[in-house]
């Protein structure tokens, strides 16, 4: 047998070739994701180093001048500590805003980005089911968002000492899970996108769409009493809104994070497994 320019091996080699699709999706990928965690590590040197510096009395007056919502709905309302200063501007914020767009690049390319292309149908042509290609494909998306989880936790830890953040092992441990939950959440929406739409653009829009409505509830419940309710349907508020690495990480929140991503991935196996990708 032979094999193919996918580099996923014909039903007779697939059988000694266990997880072709992960494999196959890593192997093509890992610049990207040497990239992303290259970006990541940059924005953290960038960032945790100034703690020490920004805690002054002219940043207090700072923060003191602007509008509560804004310092509520931004999580500034505790930059005086490291794990504060740590959580509100990377796991918050510019952490969040990077792990949402890997993690809904690699959702999307994986499922719409695959039909769109040809290579879905070329891969399921060489023998590979359509749901194991659904789980192998969420798998890979999985590792690439827990090593960059890994790489953030480490660097952030590497960086303790030096910024003077003085954060707990454990609590950050807790707050990466939290943080790579958050990002495997709005991936496997994208994922189902692209598994129901067999369009990237709609995957795309999915896991987006599900990054902003989250970071939009939890702004609402924060600055309303009356619509507080709604940080209970935020997949954001249920990553962070225990603040993890000042009080460690809320179970609850871990359980629907997971539990949802679980679910998203399991729906767009069922719903790639009852498309017609060739039209």
């Amino acid at each position: 047998m032979t094999t193919t320019t996918t580099g996923l091996h014909t039903p007779a080699r697939a059988a000694r070739a266990p997880l072709p699709v992960v494999r196959r999706l890593l192997a093509d990928g890992w610049r990207g994701l040497l990239g992303w965690t290259l970006g990541i590590a940059a924005v953290l040197a960038l960032y945790l180093p100034l703690y020490p510096s920004m805690r002054s009395p002219e940043l207090q007056k700072l923060l003191d001048s602007l509008p509560p919502e804004l310092i509520r709905t931004l999580g500034y309302d505790d930059l005086s500590s490291g794990a504060g200063y740590t959580q509100a501007t990377y796991f918050g914020l510019l952490g969040f805003v990077l792990l949402t767009i890997a993690g809904v690049a690699w959702a999307a390319a994986a499922t719409g980005g695959a039909e769109e292309s040809g290579r879905l149908e070329l891969i399921l042509a060489h023998g590979v089911g359509r749901i194991p290609y659904a789980a192998e494909a969420a798998a890979a998306v999985l590792i690439r968002i827990l090593v960059l989880g890994v790489a953030s936790g480490l660097i952030i830890w590497a960086l303790d000492r030096p910024s003077e953040l003085g954060l707990d092992p454990g609590k950050l441990a807790g707050a990466v899970i939290a943080w790579c939950g958050l990002g495997a959440f709005s991936a496997a929406a994208a994922f189902l996108g692209g598994a129901l739409s067999g369009r990237r653009i709609v995957a795309i829009g999915a896991g987006a769409g599900v990054a902003v409505a989250g970071y939009a509830l939890q702004a609402l419940a924060h600055n309303s009493p009356d619509l507080e309710a709604l940080g209970h349907f935020s997949p954001y508020e249920w990553a962070f809104g225990s603040a993890p690495l000042l009080h460690g990480p809320d179970g609850g929140g871990l359980a629907l994070l997971w539990g949802g991503t679980a679910v998203l991935f399991a729906l767009a196996a069922a719903a790639l497994s009852r498309r017609d990708i060739l039209g």
